[in-house]
């Protein structure tokens, strides 16, 4: 199936540069029980949302020293599968078009989503979260609790 195909009516694609100007480090794996985007929720939930696993690769789990101290974090992440070439998009509930910015659509120049879910435990580089809406296999960008430790010391 072409590219085109995937266009609903009044949605418009753009060509994409041909180099990016940043380089983003993939800090580790997002294990979640969707196998693609129609299975996904369209927000995670926090409170009965399955159990989800961010695996965070080697050498990047020194940076996960004090996490626990989080009831929440923020995860960043790319979502790799999405399209990155709509600027103008037709959501199939709403009837006519927005602006990709506009919109929470997964279709964006840079695919990058943020979740921010309920931190449920951590063993071995692995941190075990409730509430993502992400795809199994989905390359973690970065993780960021809602406070520093520093801010939270009493000395």
């Amino acid at each position: 199936m072409s590219v085109e195909a995937d266009i609903r009516p009044g949605e418009v694609a753009v060509p994409l540069p041909g180099r990016g100007d940043a380089e983003v480090f993939f800090i580790g794996r997002i294990r979640t029980p969707w196998p693609d985007r129609k299975s996904c929720p369209k927000h995670g939930d926090p409170v009965a949302g399955p159990v989800c696993r961010i695996e965070v690769f080697e050498p990047w789990t020194a940076a996960l020293a004090g996490i626990e101290a989080n009831a929440e974090i923020d995860v960043l992440y790319w979502m790799h599968s999405a399209r990155r070439d709509i600027v103008r998009q037709q959501p199939r509930s709403a009837g006519t078009t927005f602006g990709a910015f506009a919109i929470r659509s997964p279709v964006r120049p840079n695919p990058i989503a943020a979740s921010r879910v309920a931190f449920l435990g951590l063993d071995r580089g692995v941190l075990l979260v409730r509430g993502l809406d992400c795809i199994d296999g989905t390359p973690l960008i970065d993780l960021k609790p809602l406070s520093c430790p520093a801010a939270r010391s009493t000395t």
